[in-house]
């Protein structure tokens, strides 16, 4: 948030404002040199011709007050040439304003597309930092350039108002100085709401969020089931509706005060403008001024002052533009933050595997741990199981593990490796990972099987073995356009999958990653029956040979097959050890395992 003392009037507030200006004109350069060049021009066009009309105007009633009839027609034929350029530099300036657009408002959703892939997955689980997402995404299209067009706006006015003062000089000082300040008081207005209403959109910004979550949850396909089957429609519906009156409200409140007060108070100028042209019609009746001066002098007021009211209003339209672009800058300068230095090592042998120590998690503004006490050694070929109860924290385990979250305390090692010092697209090639709520991509197959190896893209034999691991030839080989076919509903002629057939589409994402040498399975086969999981986790352990599986399931007929079962709780590792010795302890596993026996055996 811009400080009190950040003021427009201010030394140090106008600097600031001027600055991040002359970032934006550079951001508008940098996207599209070549047009930002051709837009500058004809702005300056634009602001020089009023001047040399002005004038013209002058000289050309003098030659017909002379009679120099040809002369009066040469000068006419210049006026109306400066008319002409004038009105193709304002018509070229909008198209060239509209294709710099365009073009920066890319360039920037690139930028801050580009600044989220250096963020790590607390950043996207923070509110606040959704807000500073959210508002960056809606500034990025527009404010830049609207600050670039002011600023250039601005520049352009000085220059006309500063060849209108140069004119006027002559008549009078007095007269000059009275136009200035009949504009100051409706301009600081602008400036005062301007402000308003930016802190009336921050303010709302949560508000305004909801709205969209709303907005989405009734028109996506996601929601679109359950929403008609719980007949959520009107009660969202009615919420979406209360929440949008109530911005639309404040929002009219303050644009009624905001014309109330700018309306009365720009009426200020108009009369300062008549008083002036008054007292030039009375000289020029009396014979003191020629009808030439009468003819530059009312071009004079009624532009200069006009001039003068766009360069304040520009001025308050900078401060409003520059307050949003402040949002966009500030979430652009998000320090990512340098990694908590690792714990210093002891001395060990160089070991193969994946060992926690002492790990612990706390998620941030929290009291309590998800987990806690981890102590575990995982050896390189080894399948393990990870089972608790919902909330045990099996899935902020994975995270640790795949490096989407930092320990809170203790550390974790990758064959000796402290896991925050590895980098992360090192440690990225190293770990295969199907997620419980993995992507559907709306994209093609080849895509959303390739995405696991990105560098694989166009490896259709790579693709083509995934898929062969992941149990998913058949899915492929019914596509109307095999790999090349597009998936889900939301671009034409897409073809929906079931949710086991997007569950096997997933794994074989995973088998992408053939030089992985760790495979997270976080629920990889809920969609499946009992029957499809169990031949999917018989096929891991064949194709993860001398890899690492790490893997969750709450269904206790496949985790048996794991080399070691792990029983998780917040406070940390309950039992451990292979199917036949946790029952034979007759403990937590045990008693869980019998459970759910019993309610296979009911069914």
């Amino acid at each position: 948030m811009t400080t009190a003392g950040e003021t427009l009037l201010d030394d140090a507030g106008l600097r600031i404002r001027l600055a991040r200006g002359a970032r934006a004109v550079q951001m508008a350069w940098r996207s599209a040199p070549t047009i930002a060049a051709l837009w500058i021009a004809a702005l300056a066009i634009a602001s020089l011709v009023p001047i040399a009309v002005a004038w013209v105007g002058k000289v050309l009633v003098d030659a017909i007050l002379a009679g120099a009839a040809a002369l009066a027609l040469a000068w006419l034929v210049v006026e109306m040439l400066l008319i002409v350029g004038l009105g193709l530099a304002q018509r070229a300036a909008g198209t060239l304003r509209g294709l710099l657009g365009a073009r920066l408002g890319l360039a920037v959703n690139l930028e801050i597309l580009r600044k989220t892939q250096h963020l790590e997955l607390r950043h996207f689980q923070d509110p606040d930092f959704y807000d500073q997402l959210t508002r960056a995404r809606r500034e990025a299209s527009h404010r830049p350039l609207a600050v670039a067009a002011e600023l250039l706006g601005l520049a352009g006015a000085v220059v006309t108002l500063l060849g209108f003062v140069g004119l006027l000089l002559s008549y009078s000082v007095l007269a000059v100085v009275m136009l200035l300040l009949a504009a100051v008081p409706a301009a600081l207005a602008e400036l005062r709401f301007s402000r308003a209403t930016f802190e009336l959109r921050n303010r709302r910004a949560v508000d305004a969020r909801m709205l969209g979550y709303l907005e989405y949850v009734l028109a996506s396909d996601e929601h679109a089931k359950e929403v008609m089957t719980l007949d959520l429609g009107p009660l969202l519906l009615e919420r979406y509706r209360q929440g949008g009156e109530g911005l639309w409200h404040e929002e009219r409140r303050l644009a009624v005060r905001r014309l109330r007060s700018v309306a009365l108070l720009s009426q200020l100028g108009t009369l300062a403008f008549y008083g002036c042209y008054g007292a030039v019609v009375v000289q020029t009746a009396s014979g003191r001024l020629g009808l030439g001066e009468l003819t530059m002098y009312a071009f004079v007021f009624r532009h200069g002052q006009a001039a003068f009211q766009t360069i304040l209003l520009a001025l308050g339209a900078l401060y409003e533009h520059d307050l949003y672009l402040s949002n966009l800058l500030r979430f652009l300068a998000l320090p990512v933050g340098p990694r908590p230095p690792a714990l210093p090592a002891a001395p060990r042998p160089c070991e193969r595997g994946i060992r926690f120590e002492g790990v612990g998690f706390r998620y941030p503004e929290q009291d309590g741990f998800a987990l806690r006490n981890i102590d575990l050694f995982f050896e390189p070929g080894e399948t393990v199981a990870l089972v608790g109860p919902n909330g045990a924290g099996k899935s902020t385990f994975i995270k640790l593990l795949a490096g989407l979250y930092e320990p809170t305390e203790g550390r974790i090692l990758i064959d000796g490796r402290d896991l925050r010092d590895i980098p992360r697209p090192e440690l990225r090639r190293r770990l295969a990972v199907v997620f419980q709520d993995y992507n559907q991509y709306q994209l093609s197959a080849r895509e959303n099987v390739g995405f696991g190896d990105p560098a694989r893209l166009a490896d259709d034999s790579r693709i083509t073995a995934a898929i062969a691991a992941g149990g998913a030839v058949e899915i492929v080989a019914a596509l109307p356009a095999g790999l090349d076919a597009q998936l889900g509903r939301w671009f034409a002629g897409g073809v929906e999958l079931s949710g086991g057939q997007w569950q096997r589409i997933a794994l074989a994402r995973a088998f992408m990653r053939r030089d992985a040498d760790v495979l997270i399975l976080d629920e990889p086969t809920a969609a499946l029956d009992s029957e499809a999981e169990a031949e999917v986790f018989t096929r891991v352990r064949e194709l993860a040979a001398g890899r690492i599986v790490v893997l969750i399931s709450h269904r206790f007929a496949n985790v048996r097959l794991a080399d070691r079962i792990v029983v998780l709780a917040a406070s940390g590792v309950v039992e451990e050890g292979p199917h036949a010795r946790l029952l034979a302890a007759d403990g937590f596993y045990a008693a869980m395992f019998r459970k759910q026996a019993r309610g296979y055996a009911l069914d």
